[in-house]
């Protein structure tokens, strides 16, 4: 019986691990802000998310699970969440945005997000 139990539990820790960013995706990678949200996105496929709307803050950390589309994928087995993508990662005047969930993104600089720890 407890060996059962050690196959499921690998079985669910697997089944939850993020995969990595597929190469053609790797313009997404970056932490990611506006006003109300904030987005980071790592290259192993880690996911951190903060919103502020209608009062209240909405909050995912998890594994990026794939793309369908330009739309990402995020969460554990079942409990997954989707970011609407409607401009993938693109360079403006030599700043990075894209659109999700209808918010406008900026790619935070590299230095920048040294200097700030917070998401």
């Amino acid at each position: 019986m407890k060996n059962w139990l050690l196959v499921i539990a690998m079985a669910v820790l697997l089944a939850g691990c993020a995969e990595p960013l597929p190469e053609n995706r790797l313009d997404y990678v970056g932490q990611w802000r506006s006003k109300e949200m904030s987005l980071l996105i790592l290259a192993d496929g880690t996911v951190a998310y903060e919103r502020l709307k209608s009062g209240g803050t909405t909050s995912i950390n998890g594994p990026m699970q794939g793309f369908e589309g330009d739309d990402f994928i995020v969460g554990l087995l079942f409990l997954t969440t989707r970011f609407e993508v409607s401009e993938p990662p693109h360079e403006v005047e030599g700043d990075w945005t894209m659109v999700v969930d209808g918010v406008r993104l900026w790619r935070v600089p590299e230095k920048a997000i040294q200097l700030d720890n917070t998401i």
